[in-house]
């Protein structure tokens, strides 16, 4: 599976966690809700200003947000 692809899994399932809508997430990031659909399905890769965004409005801290990507990346080996 490639990086783009599980980053898009990890946010989906973060998000839903938390029970936030994509567009909230979209409004609370600054980012297009349609930008947040392409990652959620692999299509883009996220910038660095939109990890640090993506994480802000999460509540938690970009570094934990690319852990949670690498671990299940490395499962998937």
């Amino acid at each position: 599976m490639k990086s783009e692809e599980v980053f898009g899994e990890v946010l989906r399932t973060i998000r839903k966690k938390q029970k936030m809508s994509q567009e909230k997430l979209a409004f609370q990031s600054n980012l297009d809700r349609t930008y947040i659909s392409m990652l959620e399905r692999g299509v883009h890769q996220p910038t660095q200003n939109s990890l640090l965004a993506l994480a802000k409005a999460l509540n938690m801290k970009a570094s934990e947000l690319v852990e949670l990507v690498e671990e299940k990346i490395d499962e998937s080996k």
